[in-house]
């Protein structure tokens, strides 16, 4: 079955804030607080609802990225070079 896009009108304010319509916070359980990603093309805005993982979620992936750049044989030392040319790159 094909999803129906449902629109409805909202405005910025000048200090560019959106109120989200009440009927897609309740559908969506957006609730005060409720962090948003903002994406853009340069022409389309999109909110999307960013679920936070628990802290053993994340510390079980901090565990597995661990054991994988040890298998592959990275350094902390290669770690830290390689965010530091992201950074040097970015400021540039």
């Amino acid at each position: 079955m094909k999803k129906v896009l449902k629109v409805l009108m909202t405005n910025m304010s000048s200090k560019g804030q959106v109120v989200i319509p009440n009927e897609f916070r309740k559908s969506l359980g957006l609730t005060t607080g409720t962090p948003l990603a903002v994406y853009t093309d340069g022409s389309t805005l999109l909110l999307k609802p960013v679920e936070i993982p628990a802290a053993d979620v994340f510390e079980n992936l901090l565990k597995e990225s661990r054991k994988a750049a040890k298998s592959s044989g990275l350094k902390r030392s290669d770690i830290s070079k390689a965010i530091k040319k992201v950074r040097n790159e970015s400021r540039s």
